[in-house]
Parts: structure tokens; C-alpha cells; sequence
């Protein structure tokens, strides 16, 4: 299985998440995974990548379809609430960034993930 998320054609938005993770981790496993899975059924979705280091450094980039898929997951409820939290327990700090993606490329050619 790649760690590639399969995305369309751009244009579509990417919403990444970089985060430095607290020393408070219990909970956090599991919150991830579940919004992990919520996220796929919004509207909207492309996929997602995701990688900690073992400082817990993290990046999280999500893709989506437009703006208003972006604002529509985070209006979800379940998610504004694991945010809520992370806010106050699993991030000693966070940078959240969106960015249009008008161009992609992958390589090297002839290789597939």
C-alpha cells in the first residue's frame, strides 16, 4: 500500500498541518485514526499523508476538492472537537497552512509508488 495519497488533476487544495506533539500522547492514537476515517466520507476528500518523526514532529497534509470542502470539514463537529483538544493536550505547538495546489509531478519516471 503506498503512502501516496491518489489525487486527481490539480487545481485542488492541500491543508497541512505541522505540528510538534505535547508529552501527553494517551488518546491521540486513536482520535487520529478516527478523523483519519471521518475525514474520508466528507465531501469533498481527496486523501491524505502523514508522517511523525521520533521527536514527535509531525506533518499531516490533507487534500481536498475546493475551500468549501475545506471550511465543511472543519464545521464538522467530531472534528472541531478532537481539535479542541489537541489544542489543549496533544500539541505543544501547531502551524496550519492552505495552500492551492496548481501544479503536481512525480518521479522518478518510470517508477510507481
Amino acid at each position: 500500500m503506498s503512502r501516496f495519497a491518489p489525487l486527481p488533476e490539480p487545481p485542488y487544495y492541500a491543508v497541512i498541518f505541522a505540528n510538534q506533539a505535547s508529552n501527553q500522547p494517551e488518546g491521540y492514537a486513536e482520535m487520529a485514526a478516527k478523523m483519519q476515517e471521518l475525514a474520508k466520507d466528507q465531501d469533498g476528500y481527496l486523501g491524505i499523508e502523514s508522517t511523525r518523526d521520533s521527536d514527535g514532529f509531525a506533518i499531516t497534509v490533507s487534500y481536498w476538492r475546493d475551500e468549501a470542502a475545506i471550511k465543511g470539514w472543519r464545521d464538522n463537529l467530531s472534528h472541531t472537537a478532537a481539535r479542541h483538544t489537541g489544542m489543549k493536550r496533544w500539541y505543544d505547538h501547531y502551524v496550519l497552512r492552505i495552500a492551492k495546489v496548481e501544479r503536481a509531478y512525480a518521479g522518478p519516471e518510470g517508477r510507481n509508488p
